[in-house]
């Protein structure tokens, strides 16, 4: 992402970029860019790759505010902007007065993005433009009713779309197949029968539908369209993941999305997890053929519903503060990479957040009063009758104290920090059978299936109980139980309405 290009910053508010008024003199813009030069210097702050990046960002800012032509310009432009829609960023504490220890602390932090609410009303009504592209695995273990199952459901996606919308669909085995090049959606007929034709054969190398997706989605690739691509496979891919990994790495900055569907036991769901995370899109457990088609039509409608595309969050703890991990909550529940300066966060819709739970490990020996801890950015692009970058910032300081503190979390922290206790359960059982170690990871499971079962979680508490029975005689996961246990215990995480299309149903 070009920083440099004070272009990308169209649209973007300079002085909330800086933390200052918009009636701030030279000397109050200087004073505040040494100040946050002091925190986000690449010199100074080098174990933080979002703190280079934002450095970068006030870098513009302050280049433009500080010269008199570039500010009169810069606000002539910001006064049109005034009343457009926008969203905003929301960050949560699970503390706000903390103890100094003798020793390292954590602390979490709840950072939700919301869409204009006016952008769900009446007149504000526009839907979002799809240049989507469906990547089919086609393999021989797809025959019969799984390959069936998605055919009609390319179909149904094929009838919501609208004339505007591009399609197009490339199937793979070991190699790619384009079945429907990219198109507008105007002849449903004729594109439907092009998807009944595809029939299963050979193995499972996804590098290549992949990059046939891509080649198709370029044709078309403009910011005004919500550039996606949705790779369903049932296997695992032979010898190619890494190329597959790094393509999109590379796609993602140009503001390609990819979302990875897993249909069966058989597929790698930590390759589908790196795929889509490193883009912004989501990875899901489908485990039954039946629960192909609602799923796939709920994931189009939502991206259908989009209010704001190709949303990054930059994330700058102080340098004596160490970002130890990120968690999105909603409108998915998976891990997120951290070892970029922007992490992709996909689309914002109409009436759903994003929310992501950040875990910051604080140093021992903090000195009493006020102190930063993090300086966090979120930057999206808002769909509209023209596209308009925003962004939205949020710098958390907290009170070091050296009494004993009673504040409790908030409740929306607690309840998040609880069921991803879950999901860390069966992570460190799957770690601990790594490392050879059978009787921590039945422990795990043990102690998975208790806490289930006490939620109410009746079902998936039985699911737990028996891979810890499996572990403790085989030392090994079934590849149903391990993903079944990953992808549930992830969907506890999700509100109702989100629930609904995360896949795991056998409807």
């Amino acid at each position: 992402m070009g920083m440099k290009d004070t272009s990308t910053f169209e649209g973007v508010d300079l002085y909330s970029m800086l933390g200052v008024a918009p009636t701030a003199s030279f000397e109050d813009i200087k004073a505040a860019y040494r100040r946050a030069a002091r925190r986000l210097h690449p010199d100074v702050n080098r174990n933080n790759p979002g703190a280079g990046v934002q450095f970068q960002q006030i870098t513009v800012a302050y280049e433009t505010l500080g010269d008199t032509d570039k500010r009169r310009e810069y606000e002539k432009k910001s006064q049109q902007n005034a009343d457009n829609l926008h969203f905003t960023l929301r960050i949560t504490p699970s503390k706000r007065r903390i103890t100094s220890l003798a020793e390292p602390q954590v602390i979490y932090l709840l950072a939700e993005v919301f869409p204009d609410a006016r952008a769900s009303q009446a007149n504000q009504k526009r839907e979002s433009r799809l240049n989507l592209c469906l990547v089919l695995d086609r393999s021989n273990s797809m025959n019969g009713p799984r390959l069936n199952q998605v055919k009609v459901a390319a179909h149904h996606i094929i009838d919501q779309l609208g004339e505007q919308d591009i399609f197009s669909l490339v199937a793979f085995n070991d190699r790619a197949e384009l079945v429907i090049p990219a198109t507008t959606v105007t002849d449903k007929a004729a594109l439907k029968a092009r998807v009944s034709m595809m029939t299963a054969s050979g193995g499972t190398e996804i590098f290549q539908g992949l990059e046939a997706g891509i080649t198709e989605i370029r044709k078309f690739l403009a910011p005004r369209l919500i550039n996606h691509i949705i790779l369903l496979t049932d296997g695992n891919t032979f010898g190619d993941a890494d190329k597959a990994l790094e393509l999109a790495k590379t796609v993602s900055k140009d503001g390609i999305t990819i979302s990875g569907m897993g249909l069966g036991q058989e597929w790698n769901d930590g390759f589908l997890d790196e795929l889509a995370s490193s883009t912004g899109g989501s990875s899901s457990y489908i485990n039954s053929a039946g629960a192909v088609v609602r799923f796939l039509n709920t994931h189009v409608r939502h991206l259908s519903n989009t209010f704001a595309d190709r949303m990054h969050i930059s994330i700058a703890p102080d340098p004596d503060v160490k970002l130890e991990s990120a968690f999105k909550l909603q409108p998915n529940a998976q891990p997120l990479t951290i070892d970029q300066g922007f992490v992709p966060m996909g689309s914002l819709q109409k009436g759903r957040s994003i929310s992501t739970l950040l875990q910051y490990e604080l140093p021992a020996k903090m000195p009493l009063g006020f102190r930063s801890l993090s300086r966090i950015v979120v930057i999206g692009d808002i769909l509209g009758e023209r596209i308009r970058k925003f962004q939205a910032i949020s710098d958390i300081s907290l009170e070091i104290t050296s009494e004993t503190s009673n504040e409790q979390p908030p409740s929306a922290i607690l309840d998040a920090l609880g069921k991803l206790t879950l999901y860390r359960m069966q992570e460190r059982a799957n770690d601990a059978l790594e490392k050879g170690d059978v009787k921590q990871a039945t422990r795990q499971l043990e102690n998975l299936a208790m806490r289930l079962a006490a939620m109410g979680e009746n079902e998936l508490a039985q699911q737990a109980k028996q891979e810890a029975q499996q572990v403790a005689h085989t030392a090994a996961l079934t590849d149903k139980g391990k993903k079944a246990l990953k992808y549930q215990t992830r969907s506890l995480l999700l509100n109702a309405e989100n629930n609904e299309d995360s896949g795991n149903g056998d409807s």
